[in-house]
């Protein structure tokens, strides 16, 4: 599979598309969730510029074998009525659609953002930067907090 360098300047123009998005919805989340790891770094962004508190969760499906963490997601769902929720991209929609599921029925209103969305991905988000098509251009997206070395 062909590898693509996504750079810190990709990643500005792609927060910038996703604040446009989220004024333009009238969203006003009142935490930021990333997913560890790539999420980190666009999630602190965002906290940041919408001024909201950042929590983290922990969900490493494709390099760890260590089990998801769920008890940072459990306890916003309780405490918090609008969260928006941010990873690096949603590619097969894994990691998306398991944090739906534990979200379940719950009466806090969560919304979910990418830097990059697999338009073919099965779990659809709120939010993104650039829309891709993996089934046309299968392209492994290589991120500045994956390889700065």
């Amino acid at each position: 599979m062909k590898k693509k360098l996504y750079s810190f300047t990709d990643m500005k123009n792609d927060l910038e598309k996703i604040i446009s998005q989220i004024k333009i919805s009238k969203l006003d989340p009142e935490l930021i969730i990333s997913i560890n790891r790539g999420g980190c770094i666009p999630g602190i962004y965002l906290s940041h510029y919408l001024k909201k508190t950042h929590r983290v969760i922990d969900i490493q499906l494709r390099d760890s074998d260590s089990k998801p963490n769920f008890d940072v997601l459990k306890d916003s769902l309780n405490n918090f009525n609008k969260i928006l929720i941010i990873d690096d991209i949603n590619d097969s929609g894994s990691t998306f659609g398991l944090v739906k599921k534990i979200i379940g029925h719950s009466n806090c209103k969560t919304y979910f953002a990418a830097l990059i969305n697999n338009e073919k991905s099965k779990t659809k988000i709120d939010f993104h930067g650039q829309i891709i098509d993996k089934s046309i251009n299968p392209v492994w997206y290589v991120f500045p907090w994956e390889k700065w070395w």
